[in-house]
């Protein structure tokens, strides 16, 4: 198997050798550009520097299909440093990560368009299988990348292994959580959202942005192509599968719908905060392995979708953003009786339809929600006069008691949520009725914290935390969480490392929980 541990060393080694015919397999031997295909273009001028200095990526597999995913930015923070004219980009697939063979291969036009990204399609492709992907362009080879495909649709699978990600604030830490997650024993990864962060410069973090805050499709592009470059990231890209999710700071913090947080700043302007998401969701679309379908049109996107792992697991994948009610009473935390609105809705009719119409007619063992911001209530005052989030679903208090009640009254085989957006590890049990602590368990929900935003953190619990008795876990480290599900059994480890605030952090489990089939309580493994 390709050793992703040494991908910084390679990705370095790759744009210090400018202008020369870089073998593509430097990860598991060199091989000569020129052999991949007597089509090869081979165009009179050259490019500025090394044109794969974003990786490469893949992500939405299905039983015949994934998508591979690269962008060509010799000079990654302006604008990508390509012509304003279409290249063609070669590609190749093959069952062996020495890439002798060779399943299927093609060529693909990158645009100045999408910034010279392209995302190609790769069908006909075997079930369940693992697979290999590189591309060309002129001289220049991209590094390999492993991928998998989806079981048949239905069939049997005894084992899912993935990981759960999101919040990895460039300017807070380094992403030294990837780097342990590339070498773990995966299948999958599923990131929730704030894959960016749109502010501007901090001087008080272990490395900076790139600009001021961010609102044209430049500022996005770049932004993207500066965390893009982090060599740990590039390293979990391209050792799996991705399926990705945005959240706010992908466009702005706290933002709803078409409204924008509260600041002084001239997007407060509803159709100028829609140019400020149109050219965020562009850019967003441009960066990751999603599929044409989920191409925006102006300030919008279906980015909710269903992707199913035999009969073992379905993911339903949310957008908590795009369609969601403006945060009552500001989005701070506050008292009831904030979060009562009985028209406030966290995710759009048509969603919230589409998300129970999915669950009503799942076959799989385990169904997940793999969203944005805790769906728990979860108060968060020590003591007397309860608070709440109004940025969580406890902000969003009638959504949330349609989606419990048809947990309750439904019941969708096993049902468990993926949460980010916190900054900490926790493990919940969703109540039909959080204040009764009696009252049914109906879901299991699995929150990760950060890979680096908040800075190191520590193990200190907050004193608000016993409040909440259906809170069985909570770290305040960074990390990600390692989900083990096979028929009978989900199993979930909290992995949280030493320190981000310099890149020698090591990594531990602090703890590990598991759901069983047709018991959703949370209990220690």
């Amino acid at each position: 198997m390709v050793d992703y541990r040494n991908f910084e060393q390679f990705l370095h080694s790759r744009m210090k050798r400018r202008n020369l015919i870089i073998g593509a397999g430097a990860l598991s031997g060199l091989a000569i550009a020129n052999q991949f295909s007597p089509q090869r273009a081979i165009a009179k001028d050259r490019f500025s520097d090394y044109p794969f200095t974003l990786g490469i990526a893949s992500g939405d597999p299905d039983p015949n299909s994934v998508v591979i995913w690269t962008r060509l930015a010799p000079d990654l923070l302006n604008g990508g440093g390509m012509p304003p004219k279409n290249v063609p980009i070669h590609w190749e697939v093959s069952t062996d990560e020495q890439m002798k063979r060779i399943v299927s291969r093609g060529t693909v036009v990158a645009t100045p368009e999408l910034a010279h990204s392209v995302r190609v399609v790769v069908e006909g492709l075997q079930s369940d299988t693992w697979y290999w992907y590189r591309f060309f362009v002129k001289d220049y080879s991209s590094p390999i990348g492993r991928t998998r495909t989806a079981p048949l649709a239905n069939g049997y699978l005894s084992k899912l292994n993935f990981a759960l990600v999101s919040c990895q604030n460039y300017q807070q830490g380094f992403y030294t959580a990837y780097k342990y997650l590339a070498q773990d024993d995966l299948d999958l990864v599923v990131h929730v959202g704030d894959y960016i962060y749109e502010g501007g410069i901090s001087t008080t973090g272990p490395r900076q942005h790139n600009s001021s805050e961010i609102f044209t499709l430049e500022d996005y592009r770049n932004r993207h192509a500066l965390y893009k470059s982090d060599t740990n990231l590039q390293a979990a890209h391209a050792a799996f599968p991705w399926i990705v999710t945005w959240d706010d700071h992908e466009v702005e913090n706290n933002y709803a719908n078409f409204i924008s947080e509260i600041d002084s700043e001239p997007d407060q302007n509803p159709e100028i905060f829609l140019q400020r998401r149109a050219v965020a969701y562009q850019a967003y679309y441009e960066h990751m392995p999603l599929r044409p379908s989920q191409r925006p049109v102006g300030p919008n996107v279906q980015l909710y979708r269903r992707l199913n792992f035999g009969n073992l697991a379905t993911f339903h994948v949310l957008d908590t953003r795009q369609y969601r009610t403006d945060q009552p009473c500001d989005d701070g935390t506050k008292p009831r009786p904030c979060g009562l609105e009985p028209n406030g809705t966290i995710t759009g009719k048509a969603q919230e339809e589409w998300l129970y119409n999915g669950l009503d007619k799942s076959q799989a063992k385990w169904n997940v929600l793999a969203q944005q911001v805790i769906v728990a209530q979860v108060d968060r005052t020590a003591g007397p006069g309860a608070t709440y989030s109004m940025d969580k679903w406890d902000g969003y208090v009638a959504s949330r008691d349609r989606l419990l009640r048809f947990l309750e009254q439904r019941k969708p085989s096993n049902p468990v949520v993926l949460t980010g957006d916190v900054h900490n590890h926790w493990a919940i049990n969703l109540k039909a009725d959080f204040n009764n602590p009696l009252s049914p368990t109906v879901g299991s929900e699995f929150v990760c914290s950060s890979i680096s935003s908040g800075g190191n953190g520590s193990d200190t619990i907050p004193s608000y935390i016993a409040e909440n008795p259906q809170v069985k876990f909570y770290n305040n480290r960074r990390g990600y969480v390692r989900c083990n599900v096979t028929p009978t059994t989900w199993k979930t480890d909290y992995l949280a490392v030493s320190e981000v605030e310099t890149p020698f952090g090591t990594i531990s489990k602090k703890a590990s929980f598991v759901v069983t089939d047709g018991n959703p309580e949370i209990k220690p493994a």
